[in-house]
């Protein structure tokens, strides 16, 4: 983490109110976090200072850029509790829990092999294998397929759900013929 990415930390915690209780996000302790499930199965923290939240929600701030950094909990009126800069940073039982929460928040099927377009104009159908299964979608626009970084790719749908390549280089053949027209 750079020097700037802790103060844009800071400054977005210091520019939180505090809540009615006089908490306030940027006193909250990273190393003394702990993240669990209550009886009734909702995400729970505690900063280790007597403060405790229920049902809590996680949200990832760069889902698809930085997929483990910049982690906001919000308690259960939308409220931020803390922003977590890397996942990497809390202990392996924390990440472990948080990581499973985002993976339930999010759908992104991850595409594994492109199997058929209808054609090389839009929109076309696509079939894809994903790893939630096979599935088709229409891809309305050539824009809906978008690079990430160096090698990710992300198709958006006519409906709008995400479909994500993490490398495309990994895919067969055809599937990267596919992708490269578009790209």
């Amino acid at each position: 983490m750079t020097s700037s990415d802790v103060s844009i930390l800071e400054n977005s915690n210091t520019m939180n109110a505090e809540s009615p209780s006089g908490y306030s996000p940027a006193s909250f302790d990273l190393d003394s976090l702990h993240v669990y499930h209550d009886a009734l199965g909702q995400l729970c923290a505690d900063d280790g200072k007597q403060q405790r939240f229920e049902n809590i929600s996680t949200v990832r701030l760069f889902p698809l850029s930085h997929p483990n950094e910049w982690i906001a909990l919000l308690d259960s009126t939308g409220r931020e509790i803390v922003c977590i800069p890397a996942l990497e940073a809390l202990s392996p039982e924390n990440q472990k829990i948080l990581a499973e929460e985002l993976s339930i928040r999010e759908f992104v099927p991850i595409v594994q092999r492109v199997t058929w377009v209808s054609g090389n104009s839009e929109p076309c159908e696509w079939r894809v294998e994903t790893d939630r299964g096979p599935t088709r979608f229409i891809l309305k626009d050539e824009d809906d397929v978008r690079r990430l970084g160096e090698s990710s790719v992300l198709i958006v749908d006519s409906f709008g759900i995400r479909y994500l390549i993490p490398d495309r280089n990994q895919l067969d053949r055809y599937s990267q013929r596919i992708i490269e027209w578009y790209v």
